[in-house]
């Protein structure tokens, strides 16, 4: 709990090992216990056929919205299954009050096909800011944790994402179409240059890690569900990386961000890859 004069700074200090607790008991109590064991009527279809949702989200948003909030006292929750039951939750990205974001199962598609590439994000901002990061897969139990100035991390050791390897194609996870619109199409289009190797991506948080920690080069997106991005976006910043949109403006995620935008590795990669999704060439 937050304490009489204390900062958001100091209460990341106090309280990072908390938030990862509670991450792992939601993902423990209401979201392994359903993998590879889904009934048929625990699957429902949001927007469609490519938008899922399933008690496991339902369950595991329900219980960090209850811990977090108590352990952050007039804080608010943006969770995406809210939001989808009332889109003026949204709204509170960009209020006065702190605002945890939370992504109760990022990669639902892949959760309901038994797949292991999914996650759970958790990020905490304050007035636009992003200042905490937490992204837990929890097949394999690892999570990766950043706090604005003090570096990220993936199971206590330190993230340093780095340049890309001279001469190496520039691998580049894309959005789905599902999520994409003909103008967005085109511009990832640009991206189809030798030296980049795009291809279509999976689990928003886990190709924002995969960035983090070098394993691959970028990310380009074209939705901006601050659930999806807040988490993974500081997570790369910590780790040395760099964020753009199209426009070559950092992702903002109260919105408004002319996209696609790009995560990247470093800064010379994410400019590259802005370059390319505006139309322009070497």
């Amino acid at each position: 709990m937050i304490e009489d004069n204390e900062t958001i700074d100091e209460f990341l200090a106090r309280h990072t090992g908390d938030v990862e607790e509670a991450v792992r008991k939601a993902a423990a109590q209401e979201i392994m216990p359903r993998w590879r064991r889904l009934a048929e009527h625990e699957v429902d279809q949001k927007s469609g056929p490519h938008d899922l949702v399933t008690d496991a989200d339902r369950d595991a948003e329900r219980y960090l919205t209850g811990v977090l909030s108590a352990l952050l006292p007039g804080s608010v929750v943006v969770g995406e299954e809210a939001v989808h039951a009332d889109p003026a939750v949204y709204g509170a990205i960009r209020g006065e009050a702190p605002v945890w974001i939370v992504d109760p199962v990022d990669g639902t598609r892949q959760f309901v096909r038994g797949e292991e590439g999914f996650c759970t994000l958790i990020a905490l901002a304050h007035r636009g800011v992003v200042l905490g990061s937490w992204t837990y897969a929890p097949v394999g139990d690892r999570i990766a944790t950043a706090i604005r100035g003090r570096g990220a991390f993936l199971e206590g050791e330190r993230l340093h994402a780095g340049p890309p390897e001279p001469d190496r194609e520039l691998r580049v996870a894309t959005s789905h179409p599902d999520f994409t619109t003909d103008e967005q199409k085109r511009s990832l289009l640009g991206l189809n240059v030798p030296g980049v190797a795009p291809r279509p991506c999976g689990s928003a948080g886990l190709e924002y890690l995969a960035v983090a920690s070098g394993r691959s080069e970028a990310t380009a997106f074209s939705w901006e569900a601050a659930w999806d991005h807040a988490a993974g976006l500081l997570l790369v910043e910590e780790a040395g990386g760099a964020h753009l949109t199209r426009s070559g403006e950092p992702f903002r995620i109260t919105g408004g961000n002319e996209l696609p935008f790009t995560a990247a590795r470093d800064a010379a990669t994410a400019r590259r890859v802005a370059d390319l999704l505006a139309g322009e060439r070497d």
